[in-house]
């Protein structure tokens, strides 16, 4: 029989567009090859607001159970915002009711789920939490303390040092770690704590054989185009991303004067009517693959990544890859794979930019696929997750 196991997550959909939830969906489907999976995630789509927009209850994605849960309440921006700003100062001294209070205005918050967790525990194996950053984990985590492995998708940001992580992160049994750069962080930021677990990474496939003429005749294309791909959000440098971009074209158009700026995903920051950029909002898998093979190259210009599925997915195409030199991340996973460049400034944003469109490029982009093919397999995923589950059982068991 089956392990019976939960991945809990603060939201789960085909159409949710959000790079953590995207893997733990990407994970939970492989897993149920030799796991009784059930994912336990909220009724909100939207990770600005929590509204409730699936229904509660009981949902399919292919071979994989959802549990979903309403969120208590919709976030309040301004209540948020101020209880960020009051205890940014004070990360180290803020009690745990101030830390607790900000959490819940996080969210999202579902006294359902968290009820579900409690009644539920002895009828799990093991609970996996994905991401540490929401109320899901920090209120949900403790529950099930026993049986419980964090997927943190940490990097360095502020809510990360409130100090009542150390709690949580110490509670946790283990820990899947996505990149070795995430590990060293969160040993540096939590050295007294052992933080016991493996390095695990994802497999990587599109999900039937991409076809870049498939997107540009749909979309009635004839320029070339580099690609963003993920939420369009201040957050992730897409205001940052569009300015380089423009100065690039200013400066080096008179060599790539058709070379447009593609960006798919949902945007949530007004997205500036440019004629050498064009936003197609959210698509589905099979066109985010199709767009991925018609482009020159990627660009991701985050430096708060804990692991990019994006850059895994373009090396899996032949892609190369431009990335922030400001995560240590990113440009990890460029260095192993030797399947990319990254940037520090508008000067070598543009300077890379025009090496990674020639024939540089190409080669860069069959590095990665290398990388990727060797690496990144679910051959290889599905057995680390297994002794990561091991290793909790025998823990549980000494």
């Amino acid at each position: 029989m089956k392990p019976k196991i939960a991945f809990v997550v603060q939201r789960c959909g085909v159409d949710v567009n959000g790079g953590a939830e995207a893997l733990c969906l990407s994970v939970a489907r492989a897993m149920t090859a030799v796991w009784d999976v059930t994912i336990v995630t909220t009724c909100a789509r939207d990770y600005v607001h929590w509204e409730n927009v699936y229904p509660e209850g009981e949902d399919w994605i292919d071979d994989v159970r959802v549990l979903r849960f309403p969120v208590d309440h919709q976030r309040d921006l301004k209540k948020f915002d101020r209880l960020s700003h009051d205890i940014i100062g004070r990360l180290d001294t803020a009690d745990r009711a101030e830390q607790e209070a900000w959490m819940r205005a996080q969210g999202p918050y579902s006294s359902k789920l968290l009820r579900y967790l409690e009644a539920s525990r002895d009828d799990y194996a093991a609970f996996f939490f994905y991401t540490y950053l929401y109320a899901t984990t920090y209120f949900g985590l403790p529950l099930v303390r026993e049986k419980a492995v964090l997927v943190p998708f940490a990097h360095d940001e502020w809510p990360l040092y409130l100090n009542a992580w150390v709690d949580v992160f110490g509670m946790a049994r283990r820990i899947v770690f996505s990149t070795p750069e995430e590990r060293e962080f969160l040993r540096r930021r939590f050295p007294t704590l052992k933080l016991e677990g493996e390095v695990i990474g994802v497999g990587v496939g599109p999900p039937d054989t991409p076809k870049a003429e498939r997107f540009t005749g749909r979309f009635g294309i004839h320029n070339s185009y580099v690609l963003y791909l993920g939420r369009i959000d201040e957050g992730k440098n897409c205001s940052l991303l569009i300015d380089y971009y423009e100065q690039f074209k200013a400066r080096f158009d008179k060599y790539e004067s058709d070379l447009m700026l593609f960006m798919i995903g949902r945007a949530a920051m007004p997205v500036p009517d440019r004629p050498w950029l064009r936003h197609f909002g959210f698509v589905d898998e099979q066109t985010k693959w199709d767009a991925l093979a018609g482009c020159r190259a990627l660009i991701m210009p985050s430096h708060l990544e804990s692991l990019s599925l994006v850059l895994l997915e373009a090396w899996k195409l032949g892609k190369p890859v431009l990335t922030n030199a400001r995560s240590e991340v990113l440009v990890g996973q460029c260095r192993r794979s030797q399947g990319g460049l990254w940037f520090t400034d508008a000067d070598e944003f543009g300077a890379a930019l025009k090496l990674i469109v020639s024939e540089v490029g190409s080669q860069l982009g069959e590095n990665g696929r290398h990388f990727v093919d060797s690496s990144y397999s679910w051959e290889a995923v599905i057995p680390a997750y297994e002794q990561s589950l091991a290793f909790l059982l025998l823990k549980a068991g000494a």
